[in-house]
């Protein structure tokens, strides 16, 4: 799982302090089509930039995040060491974070197999030799990027989320394949598993919105790329749709199956198919609500877990950001009550004891960082849950500072490393 916060190296003061004390020149007035985030919203928050000295703080610390990314990649997955296990190099391909080695590597045997699964302790080799991190990368700093380009005007920071874009996914040297098949394999196992999907559905939604800013005039993302970066989405998107192993992600009962649905339906909207889009938000009531929440707000397959406040976080994260793309086609999530009582409100509200400080987290939790459910809450409190408003002054900002303010949609903000 990507952890937001990372260090960060200013290369570009002196343009950023400009930025931050005037209104940025490029002021585009189309709204971004954005799948997530509120397009308006945006818009109206950069109006604001000139007047609002809590507006500037966090802009100072979102372009401090994308000056660091300036200078990094552009990374592809082309240059991992070996292939995914079909051969083809532009195969997307990670490793199972969770599963280990039970023997000393041999010639014979060069992974060490048989794999054991150990929940919630990460294998520090899942993060060399295959593509995962370099995803990451590139999911985070075309979002810091977009948003920087957005809210200040500075060229440089378009143009680099630019060439990022396209080499990871059009440049036809560089270009990953728009699948899915070789995620979270197990050495000596499986070649690709389904539940890999949550490889892009954690994260993936965040390069669509960072495409809809670039798409209101950012320097270096021409018509050409918009286009093509369309054709890519929609292959996946078919990809996910009609492939095995994303029948099988959508069947999940878990963060799984909920960040599946916020997957395909941000693809959806983003690709003009608005009908899917709605009944996959529709859908979630019945299908991923009643069951999946029970009527005290609990998340129960994910308290069973050893990160039972991480993945109840998670989760909720995945559920924020589907109410957030349900409000873009009329759907109000945040209003349904299951049978029993169950809703995403009752679930933001249950974590808001461990989250403000006022009582700790009663579930097991191998590494419990506050911070984790400060979006989730946010999200809650604009939604009008006044439990979560009154909760809002006493959370703990993450590292690297709250953004909320500047990108109005839930993140994970802890890391699962570690």
């Amino acid at each position: 799982m990507r952890a937001r916060p990372r260090a960060a190296v200013l290369l570009t003061a002196v343009v950023t302090f400009g930025a931050l004390l005037v209104p940025c020149a490029h002021a585009a007035s189309e709204v971004p089509r954005t799948a997530v985030l509120d397009g308006v919203r945006l818009q109206r928050t950069r109006a604001r930039l000139h007047h609002d000295p809590g507006l500037r703080r966090a802009l100072r610390d979102l372009t401090a995040r994308a000056d660091d990314w300036l200078g990094q990649g552009p990374w592809t997955v082309v240059d991992k060491p070996r292939p995914a296990p079909g051969g083809d190099v532009h195969d997307y391909l990670s490793q199972a974070p969770y599963w280990w080695p039970t023997t000393a590597p041999t010639a014979d045997n060069p992974w060490g197999c048989p794999y054991v699964q150990r929940d919630g302790r990460r294998n520090p080799e899942v993060d060399s030799g295959t593509d995962r991190q370099d995803a990451e990368k590139v999911f985070d700093s075309v979002y810091d990027l977009s948003l920087a380009w957005y809210y200040t005007g500075e060229r440089t920071y378009a143009e680099k989320a630019g060439q990022i874009l396209r080499t990871w996914f059009l440049d036809p040297a560089t270009r990953m394949n728009p699948n899915l098949d070789h995620a979270q394999f197990i050495p000596c196992k499986y070649d690709g598993r389904a539940i890999g999907i949550i490889d892009f559905s954690q994260s993936y939604t965040c390069v669509l919105d960072a495409q809809a800013l670039l798409a209101t005039g950012a320097p270096g993302w021409s018509a050409k790329d918009r286009t093509a970066m369309g054709k890519w989405n929609s292959d996946f998107l078919g990809w996910l749709k009609n492939s095995d192993f994303g029948g099988q992600e959508g069947a999940a009962a878990n963060n799984h199956g909920t960040f599946y649905d916020m997957q395909l339906a941000a693809l959806a909207y983003a690709t003009g198919d608005t009908a899917l889009a709605r009944r996959t938000v529709l859908d979630a009531r019945a299908k991923r609500i009643d069951p999946q929440i029970a009527a005290d707000g609990s998340q129960p397959q994910e308290l069973a877990r050893t990160r039972s406040w991480h993945y109840s976080t998670f989760d909720l994260v995945a559920y924020t950001r589907l109410a957030a793309i349900g409000r873009h086609l009329g759907v109000d999530l945040w209003s349904y009550r299951g049978p029993d009582g169950q809703s995403v409100r009752k679930a933001v509200d249950l974590l808001l004891p461990a989250a403000t400080g006022a009582a700790a987290w009663p579930h097991p939790e191998l590494e419990f960082h506050r911070y984790a459910a400060s979006d989730v809450v946010h999200a809650a409190a604009d939604a009008g849950d006044a439990a979560a408003e009154r909760a809002v002054p006493m959370l703990e900002a993450p590292p690297g500072g709250d953004l909320w303010a500047l990108r109005p949609a839930a993140e994970q903000l802890d890391s699962i490393a570690g």
